[in-house]
C-alpha cells in the first residue's frame, strides 16, 4: 500500500474534476491488506483516466479506517466499486481487471 498516500481518515485522494461537476462519481471500498484491493486501485485508476478523460470523481475509502461507511454502504465483500452517478446507482464486485466489463458498466463503451 506504499504506493498509495492516504488522507486523514483512511481516504485516499479524490481525482479532481476539469469541467465543473463530474458525470461519474466513483467510490471504491477496499482493504488496503489485500492484494485484490491494490490491484482494484490501480485498475480503475487506469480506467479513469484513459476512458474518462478528468470527468469523474473517484473516492477510495479503506473500510478499516472508516467502518461506519462500509456500514452505511451494506458492503459485505470487497473491494467493491459503487457507481453513485449517473442513476441508477451499480456495483462492481472484484479488482476491476476486466476493462471491458467495468466500462460496459459505466455506460461509456
Amino acid at each position: 500500500m506504499s504506493a498509495f498516500k492516504k488522507q486523514q481518515g483512511g481516504k485516499y485522494p479524490v481525482e479532481p474534476v476539469k469541467n465543473g461537476k463530474p458525470e461519474y462519481i466513483l467510490r471504491l471500498f477496499v482493504s488496503g491488506i489485500l492484494q485484490n484491493s491494490v490491484n482494484a486501485i490501480k485498475n480503475i485508476n487506469q480506467i479513469c483516466e484513459q476512458y474518462l478523460k478528468g470527468n469523474y470523481k473517484l473516492e477510495i475509502i479503506d473500510i478499516y479506517q472508516q467502518p461506519d461507511l462500509a456500514v452505511s454502504e451494506q458492503i459485505i465483500v470487497i473491494p467493491v466499486m459503487i457507481i453513485k452517478h449517473p442513476l441508477p446507482e451499480r456495483r462492481i464486485i472484484g479488482d476491476l481487471s476486466d476493462v471491458e466489463k467495468v466500462l460496459e458498466i459505466l455506460n461509456c463503451k
